[in-house]
């Protein structure tokens, strides 16, 4: 079996007396694409920000790319890439200047930098674009852009955050194509996303509900213990444990 760059045990996080995330305990192998799903509220949001070094625990372990959660936050953060709803870049810089600033929060040196910059606006078809303002560009571009600065200093693991809202379902399938690429080079890929149908893409699938994991497992696996034809199927049983009963899958 693979190495483990997540590996999470009972890790929790209460904000007063409300638990938001509850005793979490799951592991993400190298090259994964692990789907993190749950309704708004669900606590995957507070999840994944202690998983990227953001929030502190209240209790429980956690490694993310052999890195504590606890003690080397700032270790985790230089070995990840992340990337938002928002694509985490700046309207009012061109996608150069994006590379440049992003390139060098990185740590990357500057001919180095400027190597790795040409060559992806290259593979992107962006060169005519390069110095165009990021809020002048299709939002497809856009989404491109940010999911491969988000690799520019060849991280382990990707955070994906809700990386395709907005955008078309051909947009979103292409997107889907350069995630299948970033695995297939050995990066691990931690996606979060509402679309019930990106599930299906993903190796594992886990889905919350009021702060735990209900579910995990492959989409088909799922899907078979649910008796369910489709990934909405099986979240909307979770969703309702009242008309299914306390049935969850161990992972």
């Amino acid at each position: 079996m693979a190495e483990a760059v997540i590996q999470t045990e009972k890790l929790t996080r209460k904000f007063g007396s409300f638990t938001a995330v509850d005793e979490l305990s799951f592991s993400v192998a190298a090259g994964e694409i692990f789907g993190f799903l749950g309704a708004n509220g669900a606590g995957k949001t507070t999840a994944m920000k202690m998983l990227t070094g953001l929030l502190a625990p209240t209790s429980g372990k956690a490694t993310v790319a052999g890195f504590d959660v606890y003690r080397q936050t700032e270790s985790i953060r230089r070995s990840i890439g992340y990337m938002s709803q928002r694509f985490s870049l700046y309207d009012d810089l061109t996608p150069r200047e994006n590379i440049r600033f992003f390139g060098g929060i990185y740590g990357l040196g500057s001919s180095e930098l400027r190597e790795k910059g040409e060559r992806l606006l290259e593979s992107l078809d962006l060169k005519e674009a390069a110095d165009t303002r990021l809020v002048a560009l299709p939002l497809g571009w856009k989404q491109k852009l940010a999911f491969s600065v988000a690799l520019l200093h060849e991280p382990k693991l990707i955070f994906l955050d809700e990386p395709t809202g907005g955008v078309d379902p051909v947009t979103r399938r292409r997107f889907w194509d350069m995630i299948y690429e970033a695995a297939d080079r050995g990066v691990t890929v931690f996606v979060t996303t509402h679309y019930m149908d990106e599930a299906e893409y993903c190796d594992r699938v886990s889905i919350m509900v009021d702060g735990r994991i209900a579910a995990l497992d492959t989409p088909e696996e799922l899907k078979k213990s649910f008796g369910a034809e489709t990934m909405n199927e099986v979240f909307i049983q979770l969703a309702r444990p009242a008309k299914r009963g306390s049935k969850s899958i161990d992972s």
